[in-house]
């Protein structure tokens, strides 16, 4: 995926460097509200996990303690063994993508993928050729060639969601983090774009880590599934052992509740 000429003006990331995420006991509250109760995973370089729960489970809030979105009461956030508990979240070099693109609507697609290259700090930003090149490539990567003067108007939801997929790859981020990245979309688009991130993740081997509430969803992507309920992990598991071997009775339930033909 890189480009080679994308050194010359961005800081890249380590040859056959991934990063391995470790969340350590984490616990957040929002007054009385307990979101996140000594919550702790890992999740292995180059590994695809989701995080599939009901609304309320804490999914979200356990991405974006991850992302440096927001920040725990307590326990910690490892990258790599480096502790980023409260690094910024401009220097954990993590992508997001979330369920309603937030793309910028009166940008377009090119400037909306190189938004975050054109912000890096002076010393750090690529020339205006290196990021053309990088936005060619992306748009290449994302099978949107030539789209790059359309804005998102222009654009079917898939088409959006895979532009924002290239705005999060931009600065060639060693963490991708997507929250709900297929909700806003009908069924099936969100089965032709799951098994195209699927390929595409594999073939980049990033670390990701990705919030559903679709155990279909869940089962079809993940190397492995992380079941969440009332601010705790409830199981955690490869698609197979979960789906066939619920650890409790609100897995078995959820799973149950969730689909037809389970």
């Amino acid at each position: 995926m890189a480009d080679t000429d994308c050194g010359k003006g961005v800081q890249q990331p380590e040859p056959g460097i991934r990063v391995k995420i470790e969340a350590k006991q984490l616990i957040r509250r929002f007054d009385d509200y307990l979101a996140l109760d000594r919550v702790s995973l890992e999740v292995e370089d180059g590994e695809l996990v989701a995080l599939l729960g009901p609304s309320g489970s804490g999914k979200t809030t356990l991405l974006r303690l991850i992302g440096g979105l927001d920040y725990p009461d307590s326990g910690s956030v490892l990258f790599q063994g480096r502790d980023a508990t409260h690094l910024p979240i401009q220097q954990r070099r993590v992508g997001f993508v979330f369920q309603h693109y937030a793309l910028f609507r009166h940008m377009t697609v090119f400037k909306n993928i190189a938004f975050g290259l054109e912000i890096l700090p002076f010393r750090r930003r690529p020339t205006p050729a290196v990021i053309r090149s990088r936005v060619r490539e992306l748009l290449r990567l994302v099978q949107l060639d030539g789209f790059e003067n359309r804005l998102p108007a222009q654009l079917s939801g898939g088409q959006r969601q895979r532009i924002a997929l290239a705005r999060a790859l931009a600065i060639d981020p060693r963490i991708l983090l997507l929250d709900e990245p297929f909700g806003a979309l009908d069924a099936k688009v969100r089965h032709e774009l799951r098994a195209w991130l699927r390929s595409l993740q594999r073939e980049l081997k990033i670390t990701t880590l990705f919030v559903t509430h679709d155990q279909e969803e869940a089962l079809e992507l993940a190397d492995r599934v992380v079941v969440m309920n009332n601010a705790r992990i409830e199981q955690i598991g490869t698609p197979v052992e979960i789906s066939t071997e619920p650890s409790t009775t609100f897995v078995a339930d959820f799973l149950r509740k969730s689909s037809p033909t389970f």
